[in-house]
């Protein structure tokens, strides 16, 4: 595998949606990054994204097939991840993409398979758990602060997408739904706490058959079919023991569930909605009163999305300053491939479950990854 330690990664984007305005600004955050292009399916979105953030626009099959590129950021749409992804291997590119790595456990291992023939580097989305929040938990569940973890509670419950989105139809088609465009967040947050899932236990439904866009842009008013469960609920049986509930739902208008928390022999830990990098995770030992551990003086904790009023903390593109480090030092990513198939597989696991109203055991396992401490991931700043 080729190192670039202390060299700049030429980095190129494919898909320039909604999400690609979040990497594209936060990669001037990052050493080792160096943003140079973006493309689309859509001439006119990478024409946009590349007048915004003072880059070129380019053809997907020129920018892949470009030598001055060593990286491709895939942020297409879940459909097209494994067809863009595998493209760019096979052009012998790194790759970052967004969650999920695939639609399917067979892509992903095919992907996975792919970038170790080829000794390119695979990550994939969410890097969520390495940020501020994330670190502390992880720090305390290592340090024993709960002990030995025996059960817990995850819930990802919203209105969906429609009523802000202005083209959400893609959401609510298999590879999505928020099992898979939720989930992610919430399972990897999960395994990096955890470890590895065994088997599921779980329940699937459709709350509604279509849905009505109420978002300004082209299809509102208009509605949609829907072509994957919109609410799940789950037993999660991880390799060491501890079983949690996990629920995803996009049928819920309002509840008073945490995001995640988890009880252990010796206490109880609560942590904030996995979807950022920040927030509050608060401890209980024995029973006490909860002491809370604050972000937002903490790197990759500070609020910073959106522009013009930051309520959150939100750095998306540390995944991929952790894989161009990981690259110079020999080493996997955090966020890589393999845990980002993992998470895959106990989807794919959970809606097996639902269909068949019996317990389905997870096809692979995964390491959890380092901890990312805090003086390395200061040095990941430019």
């Amino acid at each position: 595998m080729k190192a670039y330690s202390g060299t700049r990664l030429g980095i190129g984007v494919i898909g320039c949606g909604n999400i690609s305005m979040t990497y594209l600004r936060n990669a001037a955050l990052f050493a080792g990054v160096e943003l140079r292009a973006c493309a689309d399916i859509s001439s006119d979105m990478s024409a946009l994204r590349a007048k915004e953030y003072g880059i070129r626009a380019m053809e997907v099959d020129a920018l892949l097939a470009d030598p001055e590129f060593d990286l491709v950021v895939n942020l297409t749409i879940p459909a097209v991840h494994f067809d863009v992804t595998m493209s760019a291997l096979s052009a012998g590119k790194h790759v970052f993409t967004e969650k999920p790595l695939a639609t399917s456990a067979a892509e992903g291992r095919k992907l996975v398979a792919e970038a170790r023939s080829r000794g390119r580097l695979l990550g994939s989305a969410p890097d969520t758990f390495l940020g501020a929040a994330g670190r502390r938990a992880r720090s305390l569940m290592d340090a024993g602060a709960i002990g030995r973890p025996v059960s817990g509670t995850a819930f990802m419950f919203g209105r969906g997408m429609e009523h802000w989105h202005p083209n959400p139809q893609f959401y609510y088609q298999p590879g999505g739904g928020p099992l898979f465009d939720m989930g992610p967040y919430y399972l990897t947050m999960l395994v990096n706490l955890l470890g590895p899932v065994k088997s599921i236990m779980a329940m699937a439904t459709k709350g509604q058959e279509e849905r009505l866009i109420t978002a300004d842009g082209p299809f509102k008013n208009t509605t949609f079919k829907v072509g994957t469960p919109t609410s799940v609920l789950s037993l999660l049986e991880f390799q060491s023991g501890a079983t949690v509930n996990f629920g995803a739902s996009w049928d819920v208008f309002r509840h008073s569930n945490h995001p995640i928390e988890l009880h252990g022999t010796e206490g109880s830990l609560r942590l904030p909605d996995p979807d950022t990098f920040g927030g509050t995770v608060s401890l209980s030992e024995r029973g006490a009163e909860w002491k809370n551990f604050e972000s937002e003086g903490e790197l990759y904790g500070a609020p910073n999305w959106p522009y013009n009023a930051p309520d959150r903390a939100n750095y998306r593109m540390l995944g991929v300053a952790d894989l161009v480090r990981a690259l110079g030092e020999g080493r996997a990513p955090r966020a890589s491939g393999d845990l980002a198939l993992h998470v895959l597989e106990i989807m794919e696991a959970t809606l097996a479950s639902s269909e068949s109203r019996s317990a389905v055991a997870v096809a692979g396992t995964v390491a959890r990854p380092p901890l990312l401490g805090e003086d390395e991931a200061r040095s990941l700043l430019v």
